[in-house]
């Protein structure tokens, strides 16, 4: 894992609530490739912003950034933008659970507390591969033995090359949450990591009887979206189709009344502005010129942005044959 550290090309602060993320454009290979990354760093410094990335064996964006970006290059990106975060959820104590680089929105958290001098009531618990894996190691430690009421607790599977572990060993499970915070009903519940370990959590919380209302949960696994895309059947051919317009390019496509308009898009050959393909990022906003859709979004479009006629394509599917800015 590396952190890659920006500043604004003009002088000026980065605006954030810790937890948020940055949706980047990269020039790969002559091409546009746009993908979200949370940021790792603290509001209260606000001249820098950081994303912390692991690199994914044959991972495009997560291999180009480790090996090819140098100081002094310049990138594209928009936000912030979400709303993970336990500023949106104030409360008397918080359980932080995270799984690998899911750590980084909880990092931004943890920092910003500390930051502030704030003693907040926090149990965070990571759960990494082994020792050498565990992201943030010794900043965590340091807040830990400053913070009286912050507690980090690491959770290995095994031990690393050069060094045995000698803490919570094994994966997340009820009976280690309950010896590593017996009071996690009284608490806030945020997480951040891989599907299936999010999957774990929901269900030792639900077998423990947790209050879902009380449990925030975010992902970015771009390699997982792309996958859950590519396995979406294609739509029947005998199945009504709307007429999709793309004023700028010039081109017609069908698109069922299941479909995504980026789905039909892409399935046509369009190479469409598009990351997180779930209604977060934003990275697709379009205008809708004449048409209407039926658009579920996660709150990667502001209702003004609506009212003006944008929509957002990864989740809209069409009502009637549309025309689009694009």
């Amino acid at each position: 894992m590396r952190t890659f550290i920006f500043a604004p090309v003009r002088p000026g602060a980065f605006r954030f609530t810790p937890g948020q993320f940055l949706t980047f454009t990269f020039e790969i290979e002559g091409q546009p490739v746009s993908r979200c990354y949370t940021i790792s760093s603290s509001p209260t410094r606000p001249d820098r912003a950081t994303i912390t990335v692991k690199r994914v064996p044959g991972g495009p964006v997560s291999n180009w950034l480790h090996d090819t970006l140098r100081p002094g290059d310049t990138v594209k990106a928009l936000g912030p933008m979400g709303s993970f975060s336990c500023f949106a959820h104030p409360a008397a104590k918080y359980l932080f659970l995270s799984g690998g680089s899911g750590i980084t929105p909880l990092m931004s958290m943890a920092r910003a507390y500390y930051d502030l001098g704030e003693d907040p009531d926090i149990a965070f618990v990571h759960s990494a591969r082994t020792p050498a894996d565990i992201v943030f190691r010794d900043e965590l430690s340091t807040m830990a033995r400053h913070l009286p009421r912050f507690r980090f607790a690491p959770i290995c599977e095994a031990d690393s090359p050069t060094e045995a572990w000698p803490g919570y060993r094994g994966r997340i499970s009820l009976p280690l949450l309950r010896l590593i915070a017996p009071d996690f009903a009284e608490r806030e519940i945020l997480t951040c990591g891989p599907s299936p370990y999010m999957a774990a959590v929901r269900g030792l919380l639900a077998e423990a009887g947790f209050d879902m209302a009380h449990y925030h949960e975010e992902s970015f696994v771009f390699e997982e979206m792309l996958a859950e895309e590519a396995a979406e059947p294609a739509p029947a051919a005998d199945q009504a189709a709307f007429q999709i317009s793309f004023a700028r390019s010039n081109r017609t496509v069908a698109c069922a009344a299941d479909t995504t308009i980026l789905a039909a898009a892409r399935r046509a050959g369009l190479k469409l502005p598009s990351s997180c393909t779930k209604g977060i990022c934003g990275t697709c906003k379009s205008a809708l010129v004449s048409g209407s859709v039926d658009m579920k979004h996660g709150g990667g479009i502001r209702q003004r942005e609506i009212d003006r006629g944008q929509i957002l394509i990864c989740c809209s599917k069409p009502l009637t044959d549309l025309v689009i800015d694009r």
